[in-house]
């Protein structure tokens, strides 16, 4: 046991970590963290879907229709 937590506890945690870890690192938004934070946070909003979520985390890193080139 490990800080009250067995071994396979301890590699699904460090799994997730490692995956979530990843996604941001090449820029893909993480949904399922999104759900809990407004369920946690803000339970009297709907959340969005799962195509305007990702549609808006694209808009907020590359910016509304502007083609920029770097």
């Amino acid at each position: 046991m490990l800080n009250g937590k067995t071994l396979p506890e301890t590699g699904r945690y460090l799994a997730r970590s490692v995956r979530q870890s990843l996604r941001l690192m090449v820029g893909l938004p993480d949904y399922d963290t999104y759900l809990s934070h407004m369920a946690k946070t803000h339970p009297e909003r709907t959340p969005m879907t799962y195509e305007a979520f990702f549609r808006e985390r694209l808009e907020a890193r590359y910016g509304r229709g502007g083609g920029r080139c770097c």
